[in-house]
């Protein structure tokens, strides 16, 4: 099959033949109809992720069909379309048992732990606890974006963030996962406050609900312009970026006993970032971690997305071949780009 190859850290990746997966016993093989691009992908390729192991196939945030079934496999067969969230849980650990598959003790992550979705197929680990069934009215390529941008965002909106109708709402960076938030957080009833660098992000972010945008580039201060804007503060407040300053101005930016939700990854020379734990204390804040979503709670986000209550589909700004995504994956380094773009690998 045809895969992207990443032969060193920070490097450019080529795409080239490599052998085609077979399934384990409790796992399937999955054809690759449509594989996201995200900025963790990037993460995974400068080596800020200590699961990799070179030469490596990246790539987590995928939609196609079963191609191979394992013999312990009891749930599903070959020809079915799915998804899969991008944290694979072992089903069977004591933070499985709660239901917390999302930090499963024992996980494993296509892309990360081992070869992923920037392939023609790709191998999937315990599949009767992770595989989620498409429905038909959902794109492959739409799908894509679901087994981590958009089921993250929509955990951190609605599970961990306990978003409620009428709250303020903040979204710090709007590439892929962000824009989902502030979608997802409109259609709860929230107003929104989306902040950004790029301007076609944050028109986009007009689009999907957001009531004010605030281009970070023109204002001194963004927690003090959220803190005007939203009259003494946001109730809930998310970093989709990662980064010590939107962090920083996420947690800075929220009210009295406001909530904050870190879902960038924060990567950082010294191994951690300054987050501003004094206001944390003294206005009693709720500083929250959210990282990914189980595949047994996708079925509530799936039917809003059937229903058309939300629209993960116009996420999708720009679809490439497998030939491309080399080069579109350095380039996220500079420029993330607006929306999800979306590989095909079979184009």
């Amino acid at each position: 099959m045809r895969a992207v190859v990443i032969e060193r850290y920070g490097e450019p990746a080529e795409v080239r033949e490599v052998p085609v997966p077979e399934p384990v016993e409790h796992g399937v093989v999955v054809r690759v109809e449509a594989t996201g691009l995200c900025r963790s992908d990037w993460h995974g390729w400068q080596g800020h992720d200590p699961d990799i192991t070179l030469p490596h196939v990246p790539g987590h945030e995928l939609a196609g069909v079963v191609e191979a079934v394992g013999s312990r496999v009891t749930g599903w067969r070959a020809g079915d379309r799915v998804t899969v969230p991008f944290i694979c849980a072992c089903g069977t650990c004591p933070s499985c048992a709660a239901g917390d598959h999302q930090v499963c003790e024992r996980q494993t992550q296509p892309g990360f732990t081992h070869c992923g979705s920037f392939a023609q197929y790709v191998a999937l680990d315990h599949a009767d606890v992770n595989l989620v069934a498409l429905p038909r009215e959902l794109s492959f390529a739409t799908a894509a974006s679901l087994g981590c941008r958009f089921a993250t965002a929509y955990r951190a909106v609605v599970q961990q963030g306990r978003v409620a109708a009428g709250e303020w709402v903040a979204v710090h960076g709007c590439g892929g996962v962000g824009l989902s938030a502030v979608m997802i957080a409109a259609a709860s009833g929230t107003r929104v406050v989306a902040v950004d660098v790029s301007a076609q992000a944050l028109d986009l972010a007009r689009t999907f609900g957001a009531a004010h945008c605030l281009d970070a580039t023109s204002v001194p201060d963004t927690a003090a312009a959220v803190r005007d804007l939203t009259g003494g503060g946001a109730h809930l407040s998310l970093d989709a970026l990662g980064s010590a300053a939107t962090c920083a101005a996420s947690v800075n930016g929220l009210r009295r006993r406001g909530r904050h939700v870190q879902v960038g990854l924060l990567p950082s020379p010294s191994g951690t970032t300054p987050v501003p734990m004094a206001r944390a204390i003294a206005l009693e804040l709720e500083l929250l971690g959210s990282h990914g979503m189980a595949a047994h709670s996708y079925p509530p986000m799936l039917e809003l997305a059937r229903s058309g209550v939300l629209r993960p589909d116009l996420l999708v700004t720009s679809t490439i071949p497998l030939d491309a995504a080399p080069a579109a994956l350095a380039a996220m380094g500079e420029a993330p780009g607006a929306g999800v773009t979306v590989i095909e690998p079979w184009s």
